[in-house]
């Protein structure tokens, strides 16, 4: 199977793993992510998901799909009611049974086709390699707000890599979505990843870096934490701008979450 694939479905199962034993009042808790509760963020993963896997094996599908999620979509709260309705309100231990079931008969199927091959999405076509790295992005990154809200210390592993690399190819779509232009040089990463293992990327440079753990790189460019929340040490303007607006997710410009506001329960 492609590394990615693989990749997506063990980050699949560790959610899993997380939210599996939940009752169905516990899914219903609000999040940290907007208010979104646990059940909201399972369908949101959920439905697309099946967008992307559509987008690989029934274009036809996917746009007539996407066609109807734009009709259903008129800004962030409504994405909530579409995805619900789309869904016929499944929650609870029904909804974790279907995506699960959904998760495990994508990932081969992207495992298994050529990774270089274009498929369409929201805005310009990409390949089923980036297509499945996408998905693994936004699981990893939403789920943050499920372990946070139960009080969990997230243990990571090694294929946070896919989304430290998202992160750096983003550098110039974070700027320009917010309207500026991408400073250069790029600033150096110098990470630790969730093993020991230490990444560096680019050049050298003592006036434009970041250093520290990969997972808070992670958590920034994700927007799942503020860069005020994490121990990374940020050095240079170029560096300091980035990590204030980073965003490797695509739509228009999303603000960071204030300092303070994603962080793990500590009352569970």
């Amino acid at each position: 199977m492609m590394d990615q694939a693989q990749d997506f479905l063990d980050e699949s199962e560790a959610i899993h793993a997380l939210v599996k034993h939940l009752s169905d009042d516990q899914m219903e808790q609000e999040t940290g992510f907007k208010g979104w509760t646990i059940n909201a963020i399972l369908r949101h993963l959920h439905i697309w998901n099946m967008a992307a896997y559509w987008s690989l094996t029934e274009p036809k599908k996917f746009h007539a799909f996407f066609k109807e999620a734009m009709a259903g979509m008129k800004g962030k709260t409504s994405m909530r009611f579409f995805e619900s309705d789309y869904l016929d309100g499944q929650s609870g231990s029904e909804l974790i049974k279907t995506w699960r079931d959904f998760y495990q008969k994508m990932a081969p199927e992207f495992g298994a086709a050529d990774p270089a091959m274009r498929v369409e999405w929201a805005g310009p076509s990409m390949s089923v390699r980036s297509s499945i790295t996408a998905r693994l992005m936004e699981n990893w990154s939403h789920a943050q707000a499920i372990y946070d809200v139960l009080g969990i210390k997230r243990q990571n592993a090694d294929r946070i890599r896919n989304i430290v690399m998202i992160g750096l190819n983003t550098y110039g779509w974070t700027f320009k979505v917010n309207g500026e232009e991408a400073p250069q040089p790029v600033p150096f990463l110098k990470l630790t990843a969730p093993s020991g293992a230490v990444w560096d990327y680019g050049d050298a440079n003592d006036e434009e870096r970041i250093e520290g753990l990969a997972e808070e790189f992670c958590q920034v460019v994700t927007q799942t934490r503020n860069i005020a929340d994490t121990g990374l040490k940020v050095i240079g303007p170029n560096a300091t701008r980035w990590m204030s607006i980073a965003q490797c997710f695509a739509g228009g410009a999303e603000k960071p979450p204030p300092p303070g506001t994603r962080s793990i329960n500590t009352e569970s």
